[in-house]
């Protein structure tokens, strides 16, 4: 089967599923993303406080689904002063500007950047 990762790129959000790191129960947040090829860059405004990035930095097997696709994925936090940390804010928040009447430029440069490589759905 061919599959064609562009047309999920324009889905509002994704949902990534995340292993607690306490309790080993599977654990899903509602959150934007931008898909780059088969790479996913999602931002973290609490930044390596949120329980999601904890999950991941203890786990960092994830799951994600965009619309009705779920993939299996390999999620890191992407290293912070490197080009694909100023990609990955770039390329969300250029996604998310236009269809959001905040000004999104703060979350952008303050915001923790993962990324995760999906596998095939």
């Amino acid at each position: 089967m061919t599959f064609n990762l562009h047309n999920l790129a324009s889905e509002d959000f994704c949902y990534l599923t995340t292993t607690g790191r306490i309790s080993g129960r599977p654990h899903t947040i509602e959150i934007w993303f931008a898909l780059d090829g088969r790479t996913l860059y999602i931002l973290s405004g609490g930044r390596d406080k949120a329980d999601w990035v904890r999950n991941i930095a203890r786990a960092p097997q994830v799951q994600v689904r965009i619309g009705t696709t779920l993939f299996d994925g390999q999620a890191r936090i992407v290293e912070a002063h490197t080009e694909e940390d100023a990609h990955a804010r770039k390329f969300v928040t250029d996604k998310y500007t236009p269809r959001s009447s905040d000004d999104l430029s703060d979350w952008s440069r303050t915001s923790l950047p993962v990324a995760v490589e999906l596998l095939h759905p």
